[in-house]
């Protein structure tokens, strides 16, 4: 695949549409050090979100997302179309077997782009889209019972339908130079990330926060081997583990040792999720085995042994079924609590680890320490077992979907520090992306992906950093009662000395702190006095006082 230093992509709304999107934008896709960094994301969220209407957030997602998936995979076929054609012929054109061995879906003639844009303004376009998506999925094995089919619905506007479609259409999302700079992946990854904050806590349901999941990716580097997540969401950590290779595949500070031969399975239980999952791959053409199911009830994948697990399940889940797995293989170190996932989530991901197989979840923060239901046992048995490899604290405001504070948990096995568990705080790092969202930056995930790959592979360039990170000793960890918290171990971060000797400091502090006590004897006295001037003042309060406590005597002694 190619791409050209820079181009642009213009995007035209039609006259009809709402006025917050009649606008015409044009908006750049810029190449540095090899990456496509794009510009128009928030643009076209923009135009989508002012054509939802009153439209509730988890239902407008399918809508969107699935109409760009359709253009995409329709601008694939036609720039496929257009080159068969001009060498072969139309019959040549229309074979589906020149599509799929260039690993492009086939798109029927009901279901091409142009038809929709030709009807988009139509009343029947609603049933016009959802036969386009039924002949897709016929013609499409993978992508059986994925695509939304209720375009048709009565809910639904068609007039905003159709512009949406209007405005979908005027994106180049699956040609070659798109997919060069994964335009598609780009944009739908942003969707993503923004219905999940327009649904708030649902929105964790289906979506992770890049900098989380780029954090555990890069700390446990998924060169190659099977891959698995037990609760894939929209399949995000599979994503970035494609793109973790895809970017270190030149051998840069990686000695060559990257490649692109990951096997990848999931499973998630909303089905919803789940499509959104299989176009999420789709889309990015990656191949994977993502199935559709609960992972405790119905595993799908029981016989599987994972060289990495990377995940974000559901915080504390209550309702999980634990009752009817009492005596389950999956909890060889304890019976995990009915009430509570998620133990019940770790001794499932231990399970499936292959014997140098290593995983990375978030979990919140209280499975750390908590003694409640047997999970400080099962915790205890965890350690014992040299199963735990590293603690991350996280910092607050990461995730959509909570505010309970959130830590990583990594567990390995055949570790080669068994005796040791390495602690790091980052609850201090990131920085504010918006009043009620915080981000990891990549120079902070290098930070700790770099702490973690230098204390792991015994490097010179490991040490303790106060206030950051502690490789401590399994009996240190024993003295605190396997309590998991970095902060008890990574001690306080050293305070700058700034040169000041401490009875200076202490005669200049007090000096400061006279002054403000008389500055705040002032302000008190300016006060009394304009309540005094206003008939508010301390003495008139007090006769108020006084006569209202007489009123309330008087009333409680009526008979």
């Amino acid at each position: 695949m190619h791409g050209h230093p820079s181009h642009a992509i213009f995007l035209a709304l039609p006259i009809h549409a709402d006025e917050r999107t009649r606008t015409l934008t044009k908006v750049a896709t810029k190449r540095t050090n090899g990456e496509a960094t794009t510009g128009y994301e928030a643009e076209l969220w923009a135009m989508a979100d002012a054509l939802r209407g009153s439209m509730d957030a988890a239902e407008y997602k399918h809508v969107v997302l699935g109409l760009v998936f359709l253009k995409y995979i329709s601008d694939a076929f036609e720039e496929r179309h257009a080159t068969v054609h001009a060498e072969w012929g139309e019959e040549a054109a229309e074979d589906r077997d020149e599509y799929i061995a260039e690993n492009i879906f086939w798109v029927p003639a009901e279901a091409r782009w142009e038809r929709l844009k030709a009807e988009a303004r139509q009343p029947t376009i609603g049933q016009i889209v959802d036969r386009a998506m039924a002949a897709i999925e016929r013609d499409n094995p993978a992508l059986k019972e994925v695509l939304p089919k209720d375009y048709a619905r009565p809910a639904l506007d068609k007039q905003r339908l159709g512009q949406l479609i209007d405005m979908v259409g005027n994106i180049r999302v699956g040609d070659a130079e798109a997919r060069s700079t994964d335009v598609l992946g780009r944009v739908y990854e942003y969707f993503l990330s923004q219905f999940a904050s327009a649904e708030g806590k649902r929105g964790g349901e289906f979506y992770t926060p890049r900098c989380v999941v780029r954090l555990l990716v890069e700390m446990l580097e998924p060169y190659r081997g099977r891959v698995y997540d037990p609760c894939c969401g929209s399949s995000g950590m599979f994503v970035q583990s494609v793109e973790f290779i895809r970017a270190h595949a030149t051998g840069n500070a990686n000695g060559g040792k990257a490649r692109g031969d990951i096997s990848i399975y999931g499973q998630e239980s909303n089905y919803t999720t789940w499509r959104l999952a299989k176009m999420n791959l789709a889309i990015r053409g990656i191949g994977g085995q993502i199935a559709h199911g609960d992972s405790f009830h119905n595993d799908r994948h029981p016989d599987l042994k994972a060289d990495f697990i990377l995940a974000n399940p559901p915080f504390n889940v209550s309702d999980w079924g634990g009752e009817r797995l009492a005596e389950d293989k999956r909890w060889r170190y304890g019976l995990p609590p009915k009430g509570n996932a998620n133990f019940a989530w770790v001794q499932h991901m231990v399970h499936h680890l292959a014997p140098r197989g290593i995983a990375g979840f978030v979990l919140a923060n209280g499975s750390m320490s908590s003694s409640q239901s047997g999970e400080g046992e099962i915790r205890r048995n965890l350690i014992e077992a040299g199963l735990v490899d590293c603690m991350v604290a996280l910092p607050g405001q990461l995730f959509y979907s909570t505010q309970i504070p959130a830590c990583l948990w990594f567990l390995a096995r055949g570790r080669d520090r068994r005796g040791e568990i390495l602690f790091i705080d980052a609850r201090k790092l990131g920085r504010m992306v918006d009043r009620t969202h915080r981000e990891l930056t990549g120079e902070e995930i290098g930070r700790i992906a770099g702490t973690y790959h230098a204390w792991r592979i015994h490097e010179n360039g490991y040490s303790d950093v106060p206030g950051f990170c502690k490789s401590a000793p399994l009996d240190e960890v024993r003295k605190h009662g396997r309590v998991l918290t970095p902060g008890r171990y990574v001690g306080v971060e050293p305070q700058e000395d700034d040169g000041e000797p401490f009875e200076e400091k202490m005669m200049r502090l007090t000096a400061e702190l006279r002054e403000q006590q008389a500055e705040s004897a002032r302000l008190d006295a300016l006060i009394g006095q304009n309540l005094e001037a206003l008939g508010f003042g301390l003495a008139a309060n007090s006769e108020a006082t006084e006569l209202g406590g007489k009123r309330r005597s008087a009333t409680t002694e009526r008979p």
